[in-house]
């Protein structure tokens, strides 16, 4: 079964090997040589001047971020599921939130964050997504960070780029707070999330000295010196570890260009089939497909072609697919899933099949690639 899920993402072998090595104890020599390689090599990645790894997903790193990084009024920015989640934090801790909210398909736009920081000056953190994978949404976050940081320097800015780091090369110069996940573009079980701070950041929690099992101060200290404050993640650490050291010799910029042009080419096959791109500015994480057959697509490939693709959630629920592009991903195997999805549209009698889908995909990803 191939698995095109956004998250979690298929496992490489050369990841698997380094999983199922013997686990070795958390408080050793070992292992700090092993988790300092691994945030060297992640600060290398996010271009921030400290991360931290947790043991938990990425919203647990959600959670920690928005608490210790707000201490007046944070405003979210709600265009699906993971930013209404941001929402549901403040909501949690009773930490007073305004909210920004979209359709799924709408991002977030500059001059209703602007006004909303003009309407209330306590805001003092702001949060949102940079790819918003309920519907597949780009926010233009770079923009927005750019101008908040004009307005009020003050303010901290934290990202949700769980389905974006490891996508695309990500402007941090105005975001203090950087949040990724193992399951995605890090081809990771779920289990640790990542945390990049920027120097903002890190002369703000200097002061904020808030939570237990989440209280990032404490973290930092203790990974500073390579180790962590509870059980660290032994496995998944030396998985992330393997990850970034094949796509450093790799070259990110040649991973970041063929998942580009991977999802670009998969969008125009998708159109040209005659189906609808759902956001109005699409992910690069994956293509999302607004259609009437969305579930019986869905359940055609997995039961007639072996491939696992992801639906939608509450309100699109039964309505829309999406098909991943985060990680390594060999060019067969998403050239057989556009092939797949041709096939299923012969099925419902819909179009009659040609290889079109094929012959638009390679046409289109190696144009991008000699560019």
């Amino acid at each position: 079964m191939l698995l095109f899920t956004p998250g979690p993402t298929p496992t490489p072998e050369f990841i698997r090997n380094a999983l199922a090595l013997p686990t070795i104890h958390h408080r050793t020599q070992e292992f700090e040589s092993i988790f300092s390689e691994t945030r060297e090599l992640l600060k290398d990645m996010i271009k921030m001047p400290e991360v931290l790894m947790l043991s938990s997903s990425g919203s647990g790193a959600m959670e920690a971020s928005l608490l210790t990084f707000c201490a007046k009024k944070v405003l979210t920015i709600n265009s699906g599921k993971f930013g209404e989640r941001f929402s549901k934090i403040a909501n949690a801790f009773n930490i007073p939130y305004i909210e920004i909210t979209n359709e799924w398909d709408t991002p977030a736009g500059l001059e209703c964050v602007i006004n909303a920081l003009k309407a209330n000056p306590d805001i003092d953190a702001i949060c949102m997504q940079v790819c918003e994978s309920a519907g597949g949404l780009r926010h233009s976050y770079e923009v927005i960070a750019k101008a908040i940081k004009e307005y009020n320097k003050d303010v901290t800015v934290i990202i949700d780029a769980i389905t974006a780091m490891g996508v695309e090369p990500l402007d941090v110069s105005n975001v203090d707070v950087l949040i990724g996940g193992s399951q995605k573009a890090f081809m990771l079980p779920a289990g640790m999330s990542i945390i990049g701070l920027s120097q903002f950041a890190l002369e703000k929690l200097e002061s904020r000295n808030v939570g237990f099992y989440f209280n990032l101060k404490t973290e930092l200290k203790n990974q500073q010196k390579n180790t962590t404050a509870w059980s660290a993640p032994v496995s998944l650490a030396t998985g992330l570890c393997a990850f970034l050291k094949e796509a450093k010799k790799i070259g990110y910029e040649n991973i970041y260009k063929e998942t580009k042009a991977r999802s670009l080419a998969c969008d125009c096959v998708m159109e040209n089939l005659g189906l609808r791109i759902y956001p109005k500015i699409p992910a690069l994480a994956m293509t999302t497909v607004i259609d009437d057959d969305a579930e019986k697509v869905r359940k055609m490939l997995k039961n007639d072609f072996n491939v696992n693709i992801a639906g939608g959630q509450d309100r699109l629920k039964g309505k829309i697919f999406r098909i991943n592009h985060m990680g390594i991903i060999p060019i067969h195997e998403i050239s057989w899933v556009v092939n797949a999805i041709e096939l299923c549209l012969s099925k419902l009698k819909r179009r009659e099949f040609n290889g079109l889908a094929n012959q638009i995909f390679l046409q289109q990803y190696y144009s991008i690639m000699e560019s």
